[in-house]
């Protein structure tokens, strides 16, 4: 069976590349293709066999990604898939528009349908210029083409429940949930570690992520916070912050592990399609405090492996936390949980749902 493996660009390694580079485990002879790819910033794939569109010779295809979004509908629907009998797309973007055979089978796997064009108030783009006038001039019409795109799909698989119902609102599809790799190889329960008196909060400063409200939480409660990330709300976010709050910036991983096995909680603000970031978290046996929407419902049991608190507010942090001060949690079964989420299971669930669709 000849296989092809959609993506919507290949300029970092995020999530979704992860998701890539399990089904490359998955599929090893399957061939790979992309609008653009960056080898240098992608480098996992630089050995992979990458069929790249027109736009790879674009002269701003590194410095002004986001002017290429309106030529990827173009870009996905020139590539030849006639020689594919199965074609997975990977997509959050325009991947899941290629045109296939009639007989070709064409699996979607769905990350989000594009917060640019659906959701744009949660997109970190949306306030740069290049974003403002793709939504003055193009939008509508990327919209319609977004539409009939998924129409292309034969079957839809996503990364949780939330994204589901997403998928079900705007392109009226029934999806199957297989909840995407966690890489918990390097995040463990070390008994050596002790745990301080801090909680922590991991995650990109940018003001979907919701890290303000956090900082004005502890402020009020006064307890110790540790940030690590950075980001364009940095300088932001520091100004009020007061003496018992840390920001670390950006770390090693190495350093990360240590900082998910010391605090007494992660704190999660924000609402995530899926979230990594708690997944690690309780592999290395640390409760979660997270907002009660999105992905980190499916994630986190609430009084087992952490806490929910239900508005994005600093008054519902405040009580969350006073609350986890006064429940005691088991580490080995916090670990257990995020072990649901491992590169493993995924591989065994995705590889399920595929053999479901073919036979």
């Amino acid at each position: 069976m000849n296989i092809a493996i959609v993506h919507d660009w290949l300029t970092n390694v995020a999530g979704s590349e992860k998701v890539l580079l399990a089904l490359k485990e998955i599929f090893p002879d399957a061939t790979i293709f992309t609008s653009v790819f960056d080898s240098k910033k992608a480098a996992p794939f630089k050995d992979f066999d990458i069929r790249t569109s027109v736009l790879q010779k674009l002269p701003f295809m590194k410095s002004k990604r986001e002017l290429l979004i309106p030529l990827t509908p173009f870009a996905f629907e020139q590539f030849d898939l006639s020689k594919y009998d199965l074609v997975i797309s990977n997509t959050s973007m325009a991947a899941k528009g290629v045109i296939t055979k009639p007989e070709t089978i064409h699996i979607s796997y769905c990350n989000t349908p594009p917060r640019y064009l659906w959701d744009p108030s949660v997109d970190p783009r949306a306030k740069s210029g290049s974003f403002q006038f793709l939504r003055r001039n193009v939008i509508h019409n990327m919209r319609i083409w977004d539409r009939l795109a998924a129409d292309r799909v034969d079957h839809f698989m996503t990364n949780s429940h939330y994204i589901a119902k997403r998928i079900k609102k705007f392109y009226r599809r029934d999806s199957a949930v297989v909840y995407p790799p966690v890489d918990i190889s390097n995040f463990d329960l070390d008994d050596s570690v002790k745990r301080a008196d801090n909680y922590l909060y991991a995650g990109r400063l940018i003001n979907y992520k919701k890290c303000d409200i956090v900082i004005q939480a502890f402020n009020k409660l006064d307890l110790p916070l540790h940030i690590v990330g950075s980001g364009p709300d940095e300088a932001y976010l520091r100004g009020p912050a007061n003496k018992n709050i840390k920001f670390l910036g950006r770390i090693s991983d190495e350093d990360l592990r240590r900082e998910y096995q010391s605090a007494k909680a992660l704190i999660f603000p924000a609402e995530e399609d899926f979230g990594i970031v708690p997944i690690e978290a309780m592999a290395c046996g640390t409760p979660v405090i997270a907002f009660d929407k999105g992905g980190a419902t499916e994630t986190v049991i609430d009084r087992e492996t952490g806490l929910f608190f239900d508005q994005q507010t600093l008054e519902s942090i405040v009580e969350s936390v006073k609350s986890f001060e006064n429940i005691k949690f088991d580490q080995s079964k916090i670990r257990q949980q995020a072990e649901k989420f491992s590169k493993e299971i995924f591989k065994e669930n995705i590889s399920r749902e595929i053999n479901k669709i073919l036979n």
